[in-house]
């Protein structure tokens, strides 16, 4: 698999990377084990995966944490480092969004202790605090490029409006935003917008939580107290219309001894508007089997079948 650049920067990265919300995220998920955390986080370097996705709001800085014991005695010019900030803990443990300048620069510092590294690959303002002028923002993160702390400015959580602001000055590199077969809307605005800046993309809930790994049935139900109970793409006649989609590309799978999860995830390596796709993993054995959609080449044919499946106007 080809290395794809990340925006108009000199970093280069494996178009699949590891996303590490469940490595060290207590706050995210329940009953984690830390230290299988850090073995997930060497497998997949073990296997070749080198975008490393984290944040500090993944257990408010333990992840990083976490990650930064994992990477000891690997090469750090092997694999890359993708962090987000703009979560400030106040006195009384609030979380607060701050994505002004001074609070971002102390982001990152605070960030590369916890990583134990010297520079950043990736750092992305987490989510825009409604006050600060994000252009502002992203100059700010533009003195730390220059310092050498981090190589590429990311943003997450933009609307289009806020992209183009933080943008203003040509300075954004990458943007990650949530896409996923299940949810397209960004084809239509942003895509264009992001290749005419050659702003990399990469999309977080790939897998749809789940959904879009074939292990859900039309007769699936979730319990009150379950979070999948009041998402509309869990329930009615769209979970039923998303289901069936699944098991059609399970045809797809067997024709390449795959799993539908490795399917998908070949469609957004097959996918020229998708830099680096980043599912996440609660077990190493997870990372193996994601690693292995690497070796998955999709035909132009299967391709086109997949994105007909879940065409939006099949989902209405």
């Amino acid at each position: 698999m080809t290395s794809v650049k990340i925006g108009k920067t000199n970093v280069t990265t494996q178009p699949l990377g590891l996303g590490t919300n469940a490595v060290g995220g207590h706050n995210l998920f329940p009953n984690l084990d830390d230290q299988v955390g850090i073995k997930i986080v060497r497998q997949a370097l073990d296997d070749g995966i080198t975008m490393l996705d984290t944040a500090f709001a993944y257990g408010m800085g333990q992840s990083e944490k976490l990650i930064g014991q994992a990477i000891q005695g690997y090469d750090r010019s092997k694999f890359q480092i993708a962090t987000k900030g703009a979560q400030r803990v106040t006195a009384n443990g609030d979380v607060v969004i701050d994505s002004s300048p001074a609070f971002l620069k102390q982001c990152v510092t605070d960030s590369l202790e916890r990583l134990q590294t010297d520079y950043l690959d990736i750092f992305y303002i987490h989510f825009p605090d409604g006050k600060t002028p994000l252009n502002e923002a992203v100059a700010a993160l533009n003195e730390l490029k220059q310092a050498g702390k981090i190589r590429a400015i990311g943003v997450s959580n933009l609307s289009m409006d806020q992209l183009r602001e933080a943008n203003q000055d040509n300075l954004v590199d990458i943007d990650e935003e949530q896409y996923n077969l299940l949810h397209r809307d960004a084809e239509a605005e942003r895509f264009p917008y992001l290749r005419e800046h050659q702003i990399s993309f990469v999309p977080f809930f790939p897998l749809a939580s789940g959904l879009l790994t074939g292990k859900y049935h039309a007769e699936t139900s979730f319990p009150s107290d379950d979070i999948r109970h009041d998402n509309p793409d869990f329930n009615g006649e769209r979970f039923t219309t998303i289901v069936n989609q699944v098991e059609q590309v399970e045809q797809i799978a067997r024709q390449h001894h795959a799993k539908v999860a490795q399917i998908i995830l070949a469609w957004y390596l097959k996918n020229p508007d998708i830099s680096v796709v980043i599912p996440g993993a609660k077990h190493p054995a997870q990372v193996q089997s994601n690693a292995q959609a690497l070796q998955i080449d999709l035909s132009a044919a299967e391709y086109a079948e997949i994105d007909q499946l879940f065409s939006p106007e099949k989902l209405q």
